[in-house]
Formats: structure tokens, C-alpha cells, sequence
């Protein structure tokens, strides 16, 4: 599965405002709870910042794939922000982030995870796609960009 395949516009939110590692994730679990209505934005958080105590998931590049698994659910339901300014989010180049890639799966869909984890790497590996996510300027593009590279 990859982000084309679950990502919707309306998960998909360009230069949203946040300062903090924490502020951008309860806005990206305020966006995914409108999606996942069996689990509450703080339930989304706590799985979050579950997976964030294990490692951070800021891959570096200015980039952040921060994901949780949920129980009670059957859908993955992806978020796609960026930030108007850059954030610390502890990852792996000590680097600030401004692009967010949020994942929500359910808790027995590992291999599922895995695969989609891995597609989203490697379609952000890409650093003319990440200066591209930088230059949208509405949400509109920004779903669109996402789209339109596979």
C-alpha cells in the first residue's frame, strides 16, 4: 500500500502553524480523528507518542513519519502536513522538521505497516520531492504533488 493509496485531501494540510513537537502532533491527530471516529484525538496521541518513545520517527531531511497502531480499527488513515516553520522533533540529523507524514494502522496489520512505511521513505528519499512539498502553497497542490508521484 502506498501514501497515494490512502491519503485524502481532506488529511492533506499545507503550512499549518506549529512550535512544537507536540503541538503538531495533536493537530495531526485532530485531523486524523475525523477520520477514525471509534478512537479520541487523545487516543491518536497516545499511539503516537507511543511509537516517539521508542526512537524518533524524524528520518531527517526535515522530514517526520510518526505512526501508531490502533486497536479497534480497520482502517490505515494517513496525514499529511507541513509547517510553516520548521519544528525539533529529535530526529535523526538533529535537523528541525517541517514535513509530516502521519500513519494510522490498525494493530494486526504489520506487514501492511511495513510496506506502506517503506513506500513513503522512499518517495521522500527524493529530495526534489521534499523541495517540491516545500514550495506548495495550498493543500489543494500539496494533495495533488503527493498524488502525482508514485
Amino acid at each position: 500500500m502506498t501514501l497515494q493509496d490512502i491519503l485524502t485531501s481532506d488529511c492533506t494540510f499545507c503550512a499549518i502553524s506549529g512550535t512544537s513537537k507536540k503541538r503538531v502532533i495533536d493537530k495531526i491527530c485532530t485531523i486524523a480523528a475525523n477520520k477514525i471516529p471509534d478512537h479520541t484525538p487523545y487516543e491518536l496521541v497516545e499511539s503516537l507518542t507511543h511509537r516517539e518513545k521508542l526512537g524518533s520517527t524524524g528520518i531527517g531531511n526535515g522530514i517526520a513519519i510518526p505512526h501508531g497502531r490502533l486497536t479497534n480499527t480497520e482502517s490505515v488513515v494517513a496525514v499529511v502536513v507541513t509547517t510553516e516553520q520548521p519544528v525539533s522533533f529529535d530526529a535523526i540529523d538533529n535537523k528541525p522538521v517541517d514535513i509530516f507524514i502521519a500513519l494510522f494502522v490498525p494493530e494486526d496489520a504489520c506487514q501492511h505497516h511495513l510496506t506502506t512505511l517503506q513506500s513513503i521513505a522512499k518517495l521522500f528519499s527524493e529530495k526534489e520531492i521534499a523541495k517540491k512539498v516545500r514550495k506548495c502553497q495550498s493543500n489543494e497542490e500539496l494533495f495533488a504533488l503527493i498524488q502525482d508521484n508514485h
